[in-house]
Parts: C-alpha cells; structure tokens; sequence
C-alpha cells in the first residue's frame, strides 16, 4: 500500500516537473521589433539637469553598494523615499525630487539591476531583495521621529503596495502611488500595459510551478522584456536602460499575488493617475483600491500620459499637499 502511495506520488512528481521544464524551454526571450506602440519616453530620455546631484553609494545588509541620490536637507521635514519604474533609474525623479526639496528630504535610489552600471542588469538576488533594501535605506537615512513617505510610479507603486503589506510595511507613515502597476490581471490593466511590457507567458508559469515545491534554481531566467523605443536605447541616456528582468526580480516588482491584501495594509495615501495613460485605465484606480481601503485620495490629471504624470505641477502640487497633512 505504502509503495503504491510512493510511486504515485513519484510519478506525479515527474509530470508536473516535466510539465513546467517544458513550459520553461518552450519560451526563449527574442528581439523586440521597433514599434511605436509602446510608452511615450520623449519628456524623460533626454540627459538631465546639471543640477541632478551625484550618486552616494549606501551599504545595504548584504554589502551591496546601493546608488542614491538626495535632495534637500538632511531631517528637514518628512524622509521622501521615490521608486522609479520599470526599465529606467531614479534620475526620472530628477525634476520632481528638485520641488519637492523644499518640503521633504528626498531621497531617490536606482534599485538593483538598474541605472549607470548595475552588477546584473534585470537581475536581484532573491525575491523580496527590494523591500529588504527600502527598508535598509529608511533605517540609515531617517532621523529620529521622522515621518516616512514612500512613493512609487508604475512598477515603483507596486512595490510601495507590495512592501506595505510585507514585514516593513509599519516603516511607512504614507504612500504616494503614481499610475501604480497592480497585477497583470487587475482591473487597472490595459493589454500588455499597452505594449511596453512582453511577459514570457509560458515561461512565468513554468518558473511558478517550480517556485511552488521550492525550485529556485532558474530563478534568474528572464521572463518579461520591455519595449523601450528605439530613440531611449540610441539616445544620451541608452545605456542606462534595463530592457529584461529575471523571474526574481520581476516577482519581486510588484505586489503579491493576492494584490489586494496588500493594498489593504497601506497607509494614508495618495493616487495620481493620468487621464491618457497608456498602460493603465485612469477610472478604475480608485474603484479598486477603494474597495480595499478607505485611507486613500484620488486624483485623474486630465490629456496626460503614464510617463509624464511624474513631471506634471498638478503631481508637485499634489504631493506637496500630502506632506504638509502628515
């Protein structure tokens, strides 16, 4: 009886391994054709203001030097932590952090596997690495008694969700979210976040299966690749665009599966959303969210796209108003 018990589950084991090893092979990452049907970069490829300061490097747990840029003074007013995007780097915040200076300590870091010359572009070392980062940052910069205000756009949203409902969530006293990525199948989605993100369906879920009985292994496949225009990757800022992420970094980038317990333990926050967001449907933000949470205020800025609702005055404005009510 016992053996019979054995061998079946021997014999499923193998299928279901089989069954996700295909699933892996079957989907290799190939290149991406030039098309316009992506995300519009022309406010953020150009190279930034000569005011943009220099990079500090800070030493995380692991003895990772992560680059940081600060802006303002030093315990003046709330710790302003910004998470930038998908494929780009913390020098999107440049114009933004500069506004904000004078309300905030604002702090901008190119998380892992992005920016000038990461160690593994695209990659981290384990899933949760950002969060554990963040959390380092906030505990080496933060002075005594300060408020905490950790703010994300798109994929960036998603991980302040995602560390919000993670072991540090109790770090933060508010959150900003601009045009945040949810899920893949959250409401809020348009197909494919309107052709910049070309996940590896087959392999995603292969990679899954195995993360299910604790196969990590092949964790640093990629599975997902963005369709960053042609003029970023030629442009004075090419060579710091990340095109590809690995299964760790990409599970990592967002919130968990179940998006809206996440959601459920963020604090006071603030929504910003573009009108003309490719990516994201602007509408549906606030209905999801607000089903899960009642600490949030929603804002629509009117003919605006995913990319430059981090530029608009109606976003400095915005935040600025935030940071005064903390």
């Amino acid at each position: 009886m016992l053996t019979n018990i054995f061998f079946q589950f021997l014999l499923t084991l193998i299928i279901f391994l089989v069954i996700a090893g295909g699933l892996i092979l079957s989907q290799r990452p190939k290149a991406l054709a030039n098309s316009l049907d992506t995300l519009d970069f022309s406010g953020v490829q150009d190279t930034p203001s000569a005011d943009a300061p220099d990079p500090k490097k800070l030493k995380m747990r692991d003895g990772h030097m992560l680059s940081v840029r600060f802006y303002g003074e030093a315990g003046r007013g709330p710790l302003l932590v910004l998470v930038h995007g998908s494929g780009w780097h913390g020098l999107q915040f440049d114009a933004l952090a500069r506004a904000l200076s004078d309300k905030a300590h604002v702090v901008v870091p190119d998380l892992r596997g992005h920016g000038e010359a990461p160690e593994r572009r695209g990659d981290v070392d384990h899933i949760g690495q950002y969060e554990e980062d963040l959390a380092d940052l906030i505990d080496e910069v933060r002075h005594e008694e300060q408020k905490i205000v950790v703010a994300g756009h798109s994929s960036g949203g998603g991980l302040v969700i995602r560390m919000a409902g993670g072991p540090y969530g109790s770090l933060m006293d508010g959150a900003v979210l601009l045009a945040p990525f949810l899920k893949y199948n959250a409401p809020t989605m348009r197909p494919n976040s309107g052709g910049w993100a070309r996940p590896l369906t087959r392999r995603l879920i292969g990679l899954s299966m195995l993360n299910m009985i604790g196969i990590r292994i092949f964790n640093y496949l990629q599975v997902i690749q963005f369709a960053m225009p042609e003029t970023v990757l030629h442009g004075p800022l090419g060579h710091t665009a990340t095109t590809s992420y690995s299964y760790r970094l990409n599970i990592g980038f967002s919130p968990r599966s179940k998006y809206r317990s996440d959601i459920s333990k963020l604090p006071p926050f603030l929504s910003i959303v573009g009108g003309d967001d490719e990516a994201f449907i602007a509408e549906a933000f606030e209905t999801v969210l607000s089903e899960t949470s009642d600490r949030g205020s929603y804002h629509i800025v009117d003919d605006v796209g995913h990319l430059d609702i981090v530029n608009r005055h109606e976003t400095v404005n915005l935040i600025r108003g935030f940071l005064h009510s903390l």
